[in-house]
């Protein structure tokens, strides 16, 4: 039942008429429970009130797979512009993005050229950079863009997914970069022949992640609503001493509010990833996919208050 409703929701995001219908009319009704806004600025009232209550925030501006140079330049001015008004307004937040929203399937140069503008004005401003992980075609040129920036800058960061085989090597491999790692379980659907097909295999392969990244002393982002993973992590800090302010943990906006300010309270540090941008839908529909509790949570969400 749960790879059925898995596909359904995956086969969902991909469906281009209701996508159109949701971008057209769904933009106000999700803001300020799905998606922060339609645009940044339109955004920053709920990172404020986030902030307020003790969440730090993560923001994505919407879309990937950009074909268009000039959408890819366009995407890379509203992330400066982003940037530069996190920094104006004060607010505690980092920005994540993909590399195929910034031309990495159309030009190897184009991407490099892109994100350098984007890290040159982060680094001016101190805010991380996140660049989110993709499907398996794209994982590889994902982790090498990643070194080759990490070479230069200090404000970037990756991602891991729980379910591929090869990630355990790559934790590795990244190990000498000392790197900001945000460990997720994953969201594209993907075949045997590279992904744990069993839940309870992805989910011990999550936990052995988590274990290595922090015990190799990378900073560690657990972004996962999965109570078992959450006291996994709290139960392994505690065994090993390893302090509040050396991991994070990460859910998405408008879900699990009440356990989001609970960990903000017991001392964890607790980021919220608050996307915003006309692309809501195939967005959302991937949530749903990633785990059908993900269904519930959403909900209650939406028709909150």
């Amino acid at each position: 039942m749960e790879a059925i409703t898995r596909d359904f929701f995956l086969y969902l995001s991909k469906n281009g008429f209701l996508n159109k219908i949701a971008q057209n009319k769904g933009g106000s009704f999700a803001a300020g429970k799905l998606i922060g806004g339609v645009d940044f600025k339109s955004s920053v009232r709920f990172i404020r009130d986030l902030n307020n209550q003790g969440l730090s925030v993560t923001v994505d501006h919407l879309g990937e797979f950009v074909d268009s140079v000039e959408v890819a330049n366009e995407r890379t001015e509203e992330c400066i512009s982003t940037i530069e008004m996190i920094s104006r307004e004060g607010l505690d937040s980092q920005v994540s993005l993909k590399m195929t929203s910034l031309g990495l399937d159309i030009d190897h140069d184009l991407v490099v050229t892109n994100m350098t503008r984007i890290l040159d004005t982060a680094e001016k401003h101190n805010i991380m950079v996140t660049i989110d992980m993709e499907d398996v075609p794209r994982c590889q040129a994902t982790i090498d863009l990643f070194k080759q920036f990490k070479e230069k800058y200090s404000c970037v960061s990756t991602v891991l997914q729980a379910y591929l085989y090869r990630t355990e090597k790559d934790l590795q491999d990244l190990g000498k970069y000392q790197p900001f790692l945000r460990l997720v379980k994953g969201a594209y659907k993907e075949s045997p022949e590279h992904a744990f097909p069993e839940k309870k295999d992805v989910d011990e392969n999550y936990k052995k992640l988590i274990e290595q990244s922090l015990l190799n002393g990378n900073y560690t982002a657990i972004a996962s609503h999965d109570d078992q993973i959450i006291e996994y992590t709290k139960e392994l800090a505690k065994k090993h001493n390893i302090p509040n302010d050396r991991f994070e943990f990460q859910m998405l906006y408008g879900m699990r509010n009440k356990t989001q300010l609970e960990l903000a309270k017991q001392g964890y540090r607790m980021r919220v990833y608050v996307p915003y941008g006309m692309d809501w839908y195939g967005y959302f529909m991937r949530r749903m996919a990633e785990r059908p509790a993900n269904i519930a949570f959403a909900f209650k969400g939406i028709f909150k208050g």
